[in-house]
């Protein structure tokens, strides 16, 4: 999807993805209706180009060949190759960049009468000198391709058709574009060249928010995915990762430590040390420390969910708080309530789901238990301590446990009990 963005601003007129015999994974990530064709047998870049322009539209005539496996390539330098193709009238025009050291890409080879690519496997001591690459972009006038293409054959070290081999194959002019940034060409062949590209990539993301009023202390310590937004004037300090298709608004304060996925955040909230996943915070909200928002949580605007608080698949209403070392699932919270230290909703009865829910204006007391199904009441309490299994009209205040009974000089008893018994068991002691 990174190299079919890359398309982004050239508009093109058809587009055919090339899959090998397990693309299927593939189509599944693409969008809808995306042309796509089958090399059966991989056969190198020139065998995936032929399988491709047979699937291509006729009308087509200036072919791009991209790698499906730079993600690094943006939409600019695509821009710039097509420009300088086009209006230079050549028969094809490739990307280069310039490396320390070419390592196993194919060497550019300049001479006299054009240019051509030698692979490194394939390549001589002097040619595995020269620090020019081949980027593996291209752009071809395509009826040059189309003759081209059909005379390559596979007489080198792999075996295989090298697009490259084309160049010095096709009829007419053949130039080169040195791509301004050179780890546009980087590959993704091991974990370690995902990892690297995806350093690129996360510098890139966060530039951008920056330019955009976003305040980062280290952001080399925050993480975000590409179709993450975030406001201006929100601060996303250390140990920040946001994924998906997550939002946060202006003004806010997330982190640090804070991984939100496919979630949603208003202005002028706090979010510290918690996990938030599918879910939608409110504007002015505090969430954290130690807090886990699970899947389905709504927080409207001044509530909050603070530490030790796990939430799940529940509403809480406006300026309504969980304070402290709760679980709430599977309720509808009111607002103006205030939900006790250690209240629990006791949401499954080890068969079936069952929701709480809790009107506006309420405040249970600590360590509670509302057993689901159950209902309080607008303006209603309960007392610090109860298991709360049956409503709570509105208004009204619901206790449910034992009454206290103090016995008195029970201390001093029991010291007498014990000092009897020991005597009982030492003869020695009479």
């Amino acid at each position: 999807m990174w190299v079919l963005d890359a398309l982004g601003e050239v508009d093109p007129a058809s587009v055919v993805v090339v899959l090998g015999p397990e693309g299927d994974e593939v189509i599944e990530s693409l969008p809808a209706g995306m042309c796509t064709a089958l090399q059966e047998v991989r056969d190198g870049t020139g065998g995936a180009t032929r399988v491709g322009l047979e699937a291509l539209d006729p009308a087509v005539d200036t072919v791009v060949v991209m790698c499906g496996d730079t993600p690094l390539v943006d939409p600019e330098l695509v821009s710039a190759l097509i420009s300088d193709h086009v209006h230079s009238g050549r028969a094809a025009t490739m990307v280069t960049a310039i490396l320390p050291d070419g390592g196993a890409y194919g060497r550019v080879i300049r001479e006299p009468t054009g240019v051509r690519v030698v692979e490194a496997r394939d390549a001589h001591p002097d040619d595995l000198a020269v620090r020019e690459i081949n980027a593996g972009l291209f752009a071809f006038d395509r009826a040059a391709l189309d003759t081209a293409i059909a005379k390559v054959g596979s007489e080198n070290a792999q075996g295989e058709i090298y697009l490259p081999d084309v160049l010095t194959l096709v009829a007419g002019e053949v130039g080169a574009l040195v791509a301004p940034d050179a780890t546009v060409v980087q590959g993704v062949n091991t974990r370690a060249d995902l990892a690297d590209c995806e350093a690129v990539i996360q510098a890139r993301l966060r530039n951008e928010l920056m330019l955009g009023g976003v305040t980062m202390p280290d952001p080399s310590r925050v993480l975000v995915d590409a179709f993450v937004t975030v406001g201006q004037d929100t601060t996303l300090w250390p140990g920040t990762v946001l994924r998906g298709a997550t939002s946060v608004g202006e003004g806010c304060e997330i982190g640090p430590d804070v991984v939100m996925v496919n979630s949603s955040v208003g202005n002028d909230t706090v979010v510290v040390s918690a996990h938030v996943l599918s879910s939608a915070v409110g504007n002015g909200c505090q969430v954290g420390p130690f807090a886990y928002l699970r899947p389905g949580v709504a927080m409207a605007d001044g509530s909050k969910a603070g530490t030790y608080v796990e939430m799940k698949n529940t509403t809480l209403g406006e300026n309504s708080k969980v304070p402290h070392l709760s679980y709430v699932g599977d309720a509808e919270v009111g607002s103006n309530t205030n939900i006790g230290a250690g209240n629990i909703t006791a949401n499954y009865d080890g068969f079936r789901k069952h929701r709480t829910t809790v009107g506006s204006d309420v405040k249970t007391g600590s360590d509670c238990v509302l057993v689901a199904p159950v209902t309080i009441g607008d303006r209603a309490m309960t007392g610090a301590g109860s298991i709360i299994t049956g409503d709570v009209p509105p208004g009204a205040l619901g206790i449910a446990r034992a009454r206290q009974q103090n016995i008195e000089g029970f201390t001093d008893k029991a010291e007498a009990r014990a000092k009897k018994a020991a005597a009982d068991d030492d003869p020695g002691a009479h």
